[in-house]
């Protein structure tokens, strides 16, 4: 038998489920906003980052290949992707964005401010402790330097005054 969750885990989980469901609606409506597909918006996302095979996409996308080919095509019918062939294997294609599917997934990320309001209530170091948190519970090694104060040199503008209260 599955010992029961404490009540502190629950609410911890039913808190990970609203923020979950909150982004996951913000991002829908950014999307649509750009006429995209909330799939559309997220593949365009990860190609602005770095361009992908369409296999590494359906894995990232957690989705089958075929829906990705899907997805790429019509992305490529709106000017907003490429297929390009591989540096490193010709025999494989990468989606890359073209110019102006960067600029979309630049102003789409620029639109997300369920986020962004939320966490800028949050301290430097409150804000790098959850990085922190979040990386442990999903396995991934943090970066070496991460410490409250290399991120707020790095970028915390604005921190000190508004941490002092000013």
């Amino acid at each position: 038998m599955t010992p029961r969750a404490d009540p502190l885990t629950v609410d911890v989980v039913d808190l990970i489920g609203t923020v979950v469901v909150r982004f996951h609606e913000e991002y829908e409506h950014a999307a649509a906003e750009h006429s995209l597909t909330g799939a559309q918006a997220r593949l365009l996302s990860l190609l602005a980052v770095e361009p992908l095979p369409m296999r590494r996409l359906a894995q990232r996308l957690k989705c089958e290949p075929s829906n990705v080919t899907g997805i790429v095509d019509r992305l490529e019918s709106r000017g907003l992707v490429e297929r390009r062939p591989d540096p490193d294997d010709r025999r494989v294609k990468l989606a890359a964005p073209t110019a102006e599917g960067a600029r979309t997934a630049e102003r789409l990320r620029a639109s997300l401010d369920f986020a962004r309001e939320p966490l800028g209530q949050l301290t430097v170091a409150e804000r790098t402790l959850l990085k922190q948190l979040l990386q442990r519970m999903l396995g991934i090694t943090p970066e070496p330097s991460q410490n409250p104060e290399q991120e707020e040199k790095k970028g915390g503008k604005g921190e000190k005054k508004r941490e002092q209260g000013e």
